[in-house]
């Protein structure tokens, strides 16, 4: 079996990135094609600059604050309770 060409890969590629463009601008995307349009983009190794009223700005306005010593204080005080 022959693998393919640099040419018929870089086709590929920009065949997938159109179509997760499509459909997410389109409003079409499920969850389900947003995971794997954000899996895509990682895999590609593209990341993302947050600049004051950019998208991922905006996606970090919205995104509750974890304060993770919170969580282990509270994860291993409710494990720790005898029953």
């Amino acid at each position: 079996m022959k693998k393919a060409s640099e040419s018929q890969f870089n086709e590929l590629h920009s065949l997938v990135t159109e179509d997760f463009l499509k459909r997410i601008k389109s409003g079409e995307a499920s969850t389900q094609d947003l995971r794997a349009a954000c899996e895509w983009l990682k895999t590609n190794d593209i990341t993302g600059v947050v600049f004051k009223g950019s998208a991922l700005d905006k996606l970090r306005g919205v995104m509750p604050q974890v304060d993770p010593e919170l969580v282990k204080r509270r994860m291993y005080a409710a494990n720790s309770k005898v029953l």
